[in-house]
């Protein structure tokens, strides 16, 4: 029986299949469905789990290369709200793009993770180092 780290055996299962630059997706509650690919659903209620829960949770079993969010997460959240993804993000190189830009690379990610996430614009595309 798993103690610690990740307990979720869906997560664990689709983490572990994920080699070099091969990426993952963290989604907020409303992001569209992808059937082409994996999507572990951890959505309970509004903001439980948050996108920056998945990723801090993460971060111990999968390296960071590079990541990805939409441009308009700038526009509309608060210093704040920026600076915890950057925080836990921990000095990854993120590539802003518009989100239409950001959702052309969903179908490319070995699997989806949707979160129950209400930050605009919050989800983020992780590429395996």
């Amino acid at each position: 029986m798993l103690k610690n780290g990740i307990l979720n055996p869906h997560i664990l299962s689709l983490i572990s299949r994920v080699r070099h630059t091969n990426t993952l997706v963290i989604a907020d509650r409303g992001f569209p469905f992808w059937p082409q690919i994996e999507t572990v659903d951890i959505a309970l209620v509004d903001d439980v789990p948050r996108v920056l829960e998945v990723l801090r949770a993460l971060r111990g079993n999968f390296t960071v290369g590079k990541a990805w969010m939409a441009e308009e997460f700038r526009a509309v959240n608060t210093q704040a709200t920026q600076q915890a993804y950057a925080e836990a993000l921990g000095g990854v190189t993120t590539t802003f793009e518009p989100h239409v830009d950001f959702k052309k690379r969903v179908p490319h990610a070995i699997g989806l993770i949707r979160t129950g996430d209400t930050t605009q614009y919050g989800n983020l595309i992780l590429e395996s180092a």
